[in-house]
């Protein structure tokens, strides 16, 4: 059953598109930028004010939360990502709900998404098997440890450039 709190006031207005979700605070998070968007979330760069350093915390929509499967997801995801630990797969920081909005904190890559760099410039054949080996590298860690990744790769992957 849904939660008449979470839409009160709720900062995920339709066509707002979480803009009015910037200099917000969430726990201890002050939301800094919209990096990304998803089906069930908005990803955010936020500073953690307890560490003083920046993070990406990514935000569940309310009405994935009305939906009991939506939010277990979430939160398997969070910690199916937290068990692993290898230097191509973001490390979960925190996951917990604020004022009716759930979010897991994880650590903040600087870049851009893959997807955005391919359309500024095409790669040569050696920096495509660079990044191809990174994310190959990277699933297979998460298929040994039994974790199926079923975000698009290009939304994921960022690039230091």
């Amino acid at each position: 059953m849904p939660d008449p709190t979470r839409d009160a006031g709720s900062p995920f207005g339709s066509s707002d598109r979480g803009k009015s979700f910037l200099n917000q605070r969430i726990a201890h998070f002050v939301i800094l930028e919209k990096l990304a968007e998803g089906g069930m979330g908005i990803v955010f760069k936020a500073q953690d004010t307890h560490l003083d350093r920046p993070i990406a915390l990514k935000i569940l929509r309310p009405e994935s939360v009305a939906n009991p499967l939506q939010e277990q997801r979430f939160i398997q995801e969070a910690k199916s990502a937290s068990a692993l630990n290898h230097p191509n797969i973001i490390h979960i920081y925190d996951i917990g709900a604020d004022a009716g909005v759930d979010f897991i904190a994880m650590e903040f890559v600087p870049g851009s998404p893959l997807n955005r760099l391919l359309v500024k410039k095409r790669l040569g054949w050696r920096e495509t098997v660079r990044y191809a080996a990174q994310v190959a590298d990277a699933l297979d860690a998460a298929h040994t440890a039994g974790i199926l990744h079923r975000d698009r790769p290009t939304l994921a992957i960022r690039s230091g450039t």
